[in-house]
């Protein structure tokens, strides 16, 4: 019997939206052999653009940290969409960039990201585990506060 991803984040009280169309002329993901890239993921709520704003202005820590969480469980959708919902393709999430809009005087954007990290962590468990970017940016689509993209390692199908 084959585990869900869907299913383990609702076991931790996560909802997963279903993934997002490409906004642009991009997919939302390429797989090329075991390794599977995807594009940035804005935070989302209900199909829309959350927390808008830049951290430093008008968005707490809390809130993009929150916005992080969002964003990650995004990504997480496109692996469900990628791998049909099957938890045992997933062999390792190899990294995260995770992009925060922020004012230049902003300086906990490890803090904010670790919102998306311990998504992943809590979805893969130990496989969970990345190497990860923080960045500060000037803006982002749809003037979200964070946006999260990934390189996940499949197993063979």
């Amino acid at each position: 019997m084959t585990s869900s991803i869907t299913s383990r984040a609702a076991g931790l009280g996560l909802t997963l939206e279903t993934a997002s169309a490409a906004a642009a002329n991009y997919v939302p993901f390429v797989q090329e052999d075991d390794l599977l890239y995807i594009s940035g993921q804005i935070s989302r709520n209900n199909g829309q653009p959350a927390y808008l704003g830049r951290l430093g202005d008008n968005i707490s820590d809390a809130e993009g940290t929150q916005a992080a969480r969002l964003s990650a469980l995004g990504v997480v959708a496109q692996i469900v969409a990628a791998t049909g919902d099957r938890l045992e393709r997933v062999a390792r999430v190899v990294r995260l960039n995770v992009f925060i809009a922020s004012t230049p005087a902003f300086s906990a954007h490890s803090t904010v990201a670790n919102g998306a990290s311990d998504v992943m962590v809590q979805i893969f468990g130990d496989a969970g585990r990345h190497a990860r970017s923080a960045v500060g940016v000037a803006s982002l689509p749809a003037g979200v506060a964070v946006e999260v993209e990934a390189v996940v390692a499949l197993k063979s199908a």
